[in-house]
């Protein structure tokens, strides 16, 4: 009956609770389209940066059995931090993986490593509003590497084409999986990192550049009156 009513089972999603639809539609037609255009035109070569924290856990996932399965989890607080910039029209991935934190200094370093992989074209970085990101050292040095930072609206993960790479690696490496050492978990990882490249389907499929918008009155209070 629901499916002759046009009807289709969906998980609900999330709007950030700052999250402002119609600033972020203003900034995908004005800043990031014109762009993404000359990227695509190979123009300007143009990379999305964030960084993700995995930390060493049990990830549960659903497994067909005849018996519910348990297993053992790590003990502490150990994780793999991942600063990476990727590039959507070549689906190229550059990163840095370390076992203690990011910093304004691990974003520099992501810099210069991209601009020594690319030392003559022009170069985009798309961020977002971490303090670590935007803070004068980071715009200082982008300056003088020649490189053009764009910061995104506040609260839009949703712009920040990379987050889907971060998703990617859990559903790949990281959900049913197990990880007896701390060891083994981060090189889970980074193996999963290595496959995303031009070669990979699955991440063409997925890393395309149409972004995920929400209804400019879906606030958070209309959304749960619809919930009601």
């Amino acid at each position: 009956m629901m499916h002759k009513m046009g009807l289709k089972p969906m998980r609900v999603g999330s709007i950030p609770a700052k999250a402002n639809p119609a600033e972020q539609e203003s900034y995908v037609k004005e800043e990031l389209e014109p762009k993404i255009s000359e990227a695509k035109a190979g123009k300007r070569k143009m990379m999305y940066v964030d960084a993700t924290h995995y930390i060493w856990q049990v990830y549960i996932g659903v497994l067909w059995s005849v018996a519910r399965i348990f297993v053992p989890g790590p003990s502490g607080r150990e994780r793999v931090n991942v600063l990476g910039a990727y590039d959507a029209v070549s689906h190229e991935l550059i990163k840095i993986v370390n076992r203690t934190y990011i910093t304004s200094g691990t974003v520099i370093e992501l810099m210069e490593k991209v601009r020594a992989m690319n030392p003559s074209v022009l170069l985009t970085m798309v961020m977002d509003n971490t303090r670590y990101q935007r803070c004068q050292a980071v715009m200082d040095r982008a300056s003088e590497l020649g490189i053009d930072l764009m910061y995104l609206p506040t609260y839009s993960p949703n712009l920040n084409l990379i987050e889907r790479i971060w998703k990617y690696v859990k559903r790949k490496c990281l959900y049913s999986k197990y990880h007896k050492t701390a060891k083994e978990f981060e090189e889970a990882i980074v193996e999963c990192l290595g496959t995303v490249n031009g070669q990979n389907d699955e991440i063409k499929k997925l890393m395309t550049l149409k972004f995920q918008m929400f209804p400019k009155d879906q606030t958070q209070e209309a959304a749960m009156k619809k919930l009601a």
